[in-house]
């Protein structure tokens, strides 16, 4: 039975003409497009004309068998509910901004000796907090300047609470050493103000400052100390160089947006006061409106509309215009308690920033669309190797990973024709097998990831790649025959006898079907891509979850000794070895340790 085809002429004749939000839903319930209207009405009249239509606009119209709206009071609340609306249920044929990280913060802590790094998320620790900057390469350049000018240290409590003797950065001049009592309180609380200037932005004021000191030490014969200034002076200026634009200030972002079959890319320079602190490419995903102006507007609305901590300057140039931007503008404004203006016809160094940001766009895309067409003759070369109908869609790839049976991990990636979906990779620990047992390893990972497909959860790939020989291929096909997974192409891989790139022994199915490829060729650049990410994967977790495993303490898992009575327990004895070393007995002499606890304490330091 087809889709009950959507009766458009009875919904317009009934439908408002007042501004607001419309949502469009397919046959399933499912939002497929979220739009605002000054005028309800004209505007989803467009939606339904009979020619002037694109494929994408009319791809959705045909998919539409609901249409809800929501009056507003006027344009600037419909626009509000529209990112609102778009930020929850991220339509597939809106506009998408693919950016759900949070943003990177220079963060300077608290204390006598307070640190410098980098900060995401909550900002829950006492100290003061510097940017958003639009990336984190962009924090580190700051904090590398930092680190060789003012030496303020930027390595973590924990580390520096427990040094004995200064460690590497002090010996190469980054650091003055204050773990271990190196430099005086008074002058490591200048260095830190000097980096607070340079944070703020009061470059020219902190030179100033720093070239009357080194005037002050000459003239009173610390040529040491003179020098030591005019090296920070110099790389202060170079930087300054660097950082700025040819006379340039104030507070500004430059967007350019470009837009091409196949993708957008919108590139942003921030600049704050007149200095460059960073640029970064943004890859929206294009839905039914492929013009400049209308990416550049769902990107403002996303970018600074809907995340409220985002910093904002008092002008964006952009390089085309869009009805939305004078509501937008008002509503950012308001939002962030300042003026905002989005300017497009700039002149002198403006335009030269908005030239810049439109050649680094269009670099980025056409970059990305190489990458992404030489990404599809891979899998068309694969398809071809493997006598396909068709390139597969959606490739999954597991592997094992352990040191000795400790900690182990497998790992699933996930490939489609546009590279690797990583929002879709897994990471499985493995637990009740035996140490460096890869089979079992391999069987639970394959079990937990294929037994959700019975329970109607997960996508099933064309193609199941598993890194290993005929044995882990053997345990890949008993799986899939005892879930009774539907009929896809099951790949092994494994590394020929010299274990040399480019010379593995491909399965196909089963182990009767074996075969190799050349070393040049695209099908097998594909497999040893994937093969190398799963791998990549698969170590990283393992790494992290042996390092959690030997930083958690045995005493975690005694029923009874919470985090106080660790410390104490830790701060009674001088240590968990000298702990260990202790008797029952001994045990129960500390404050609060019954006998019958200190046997479980006991237990627990000596189980292995």
């Amino acid at each position: 039975m087809g889709q009950q085809a959507f009766d458009s002429a009875a919904f317009l004749a009934h439908c408002s003409s007042h501004p607001g939000v419309y949502r469009m839903l397919d046959a399933e319930g499912k939002l497929l497009y979220v739009g605002k209207a000054r005028n309800l009405k004209k505007r989803l009249s467009s939606y339904f004309r009979t020619t002037g239509l694109s494929p994408k606009t009319a791809a959705l119209v045909a998919r539409i068998v609901q249409i809800e709206t929501t009056i507003t009071a006027n344009e600037t609340e419909a626009l509000l509910l529209e990112q609102t609306l778009i930020k929850e249920w991220r339509p597939p044929y809106n506009i998408l901004l693919r950016d759900d990280k949070s943003y990177p913060y220079v963060f300077l802590s608290d204390g006598v000796f307070p640190r410098l790094g980098i900060h995401r998320g909550a900002k829950q620790q006492k100290g003061r907090y510097f940017g958003p900057y639009p990336s984190a390469g962009a924090i580190r350049e700051s904090l590398g300047l930092l680190q060789k000018a003012f030496l303020v240290r930027q390595c973590e409590d924990s580390y520096f609470k427990n040094r004995t003797r200064p460690c590497l950065q002090y010996q190469i001049k980054r650091c003055k050493g204050p773990c271990v009592g190196l430099v005086d309180p008074a002058e490591y609380a200048e260095d830190v103000r000097h980096s607070i200037m340079f944070l703020e932005g009061r470059s020219n004021a902190l030179a100033e400052e720093l070239s009357a000191a080194m005037e002050q030490a000459a003239a009173r014969l610390d040529f040491e100390r003179a020098a030591e200034l005019r090296d920070q002076i110099a790389l202060l200026r170079r930087v300054q160089d660097q950082q700025s634009m040819e006379g340039g200030s104030g507070d500004v972002d430059v967007l350019a947006a470009v837009v091409k079959p196949g993708g957008a890319c919108v590139h942003l320079i921030s600049v704050r006061g007149g200095r460059v602190l960073g640029s970064k490419n943004f890859f929206p995903q294009v839905g039914i409106e492929e013009e400049v102006g209308e990416v550049l507007a769902a990107f403002l609305g996303q970018y600074y509309l809907a995340s409220p901590e985002r910093d904002l300057p008092g002008e964006i140039i952009v390089n085309a215009m869009h009805e939305d931007f004078s509501a937008l503008a008002s509503v950012l404004g308001e939002q962030h308690g300042r003026e905002l203006h989005i300017r497009h016809r700039v002149r002198a160094t403006r335009a030269r920033w908005q030239q810049l940001a439109l050649a680094n766009a269009e670099q980025a895309l056409s970059a990305r669309l190489v990458h992404r067409q030489h990404l599809a003759d891979r899998f068309e070369a694969l398809a071809e190797a493997l006598d396909l109908d068709a390139p597969p869609q959606r490739m999954e790839c597991f592997d094992i990973s352990h040191s000795s049976g400790e900690a182990t991990v497998a790992s699933c990636v996930v490939f489609g024709p546009e590279g690797a979906l990583k929002g879709e990779y897994r990471r499985y620990n493995i637990e009740g097998v035996t140490a460096g047992d890869d089979y079992a390893a391999m069987q639970q990972a394959l079990t937990r990831r294929f037994g959700k497909l019975r329970e109607g959860e997960g996508k099933l790939p064309d193609i199941l790649l598993v890194d290993g020989g005929k044995g882990q291929l053997a345990i890949a096909q008993e799986v899939l025959q005892e879930l009774a997974v539907p009929d896809l192409i099951l790949l092994g891989v494994a590394k020929g006898v010299t274990r040399k790139p480019g010379l593995e022994t491909l399965y196909l199915n089963d182990a009767a079907h074996e075969f190799t490829l050349p070393a040049d060729s695209p099908a097998l650049h594909l497999i040893q891509q994937i093969r190398d990410e799963a791998h990549r994967f698969a170590i990283t977790g393992h790494r992290a979850r042996r390092g959690k495993a030997r930083r958690t303490s045995s005493l975690e898992e005694v029923v009874g000794v919470g985090p106080k009575r660790r410390r104490e327990l830790l701060k009674y004895f001088g240590g968990l070895q000298e702990l260990s070393r202790a008797s029952i007995d001994e045990i129960a002499k500390a404050p609060g340790i019954s006998k019958k606890l200190a046997e479980s304490i006991y237990a627990a330091l000596h189980s292995e």
